[in-house]
């Protein structure tokens, strides 16, 4: 007679509870037939859409590092640039400023001198010698002298301040020199270039002074 028995009494429940899972992936060491060849073929292609993932997210990181470093460099220009400028404008603001006001004083003594020229260019123009009559000829002769020793010394003055005049090449702006100051084109002359500037200057006047002289002793002898 056949007796009867439960299979489950030669089963270890422990050892099927602590029994290792099979891996997800990959072939298993256990497995009792080797992998075919598609199976092989699908790791592969498995493998190579891993690693295209893994080269698209490589350069991905590699764009986004090149714009990193293009956004770096354009804050670095950007900051070297502007206190680059900043200190370049705030110089030249000093300097043009300094220049401007220098400008204004040249132009407002180029005005004065402008008028000057004018009223002793108009004195000039309206001598006229042929109104002149034998018995005003010496005292016109005297005002015209001195009319024109006057210009003279017009002239002579502007020629020291606006070196312009004398047909030097200027760059700009001169400056002018304040009127009773001594000229620095004066102190660098030799004793001798000095009297003979002061004999050009003086020597006018002491003409003017012999002709009213003698005008004076004219008269006195006639009367």
């Amino acid at each position: 007679m056949a007796s009867n028995y439960d299979t489950t009494e030669f089963v270890d429940a422990d050892f099927q509870a602590h029994k290792a899972p099979m891996p997800a992936s990959g072939f298993s060491s256990l497995s009792p037939r080797a992998p075919t060849r598609e199976e092989v073929d699908l790791k592969v292609s498995e493998a190579q859409q891993k690693l295209a993932e893994l080269k698209r997210a490589q350069e991905e990181l590699e764009r986004e590092r090149a714009n990193l470093e293009e956004t770096r460099r354009r804050q670095a220009e950007f900051q070297t640039g502007r206190a680059e400028m900043m200190q370049h404008l705030a110089r030249g603001l000093t300097l043009l400023e300094k220049a401007e006001f220098t400008a204004r004083q040249d132009a407002e003594q180029m005005k004065l001198v402008v008028g000057e020229f004018q009223t002793v260019l108009t004195g000039l123009q309206s001598i006229d010698e042929e109104a002149w009559n034998h018995d005003s000829f010496n005292t016109e002769l005297s005002r015209a002298l001195a009319c024109v020793e006057n210009a003279r010394m017009e002239w002579n003055a502007a020629r020291l301040r606006f070196p312009l005049l004398s047909g030097q090449p200027t760059g700009g702006a001169q400056p002018t020199l304040p009127k009773g100051a001594p000229s620095s084109a004066l102190q660098e002359m030799s004793l001798g270039q000095l009297c003979k500037v002061g004999l050009a200057l003086t020597w006018p006047l002491a003409l003017v002074a012999l002709l009213a002289l003698g005008l004076m002793v004219f008269l006195v002898l006639r009367h």
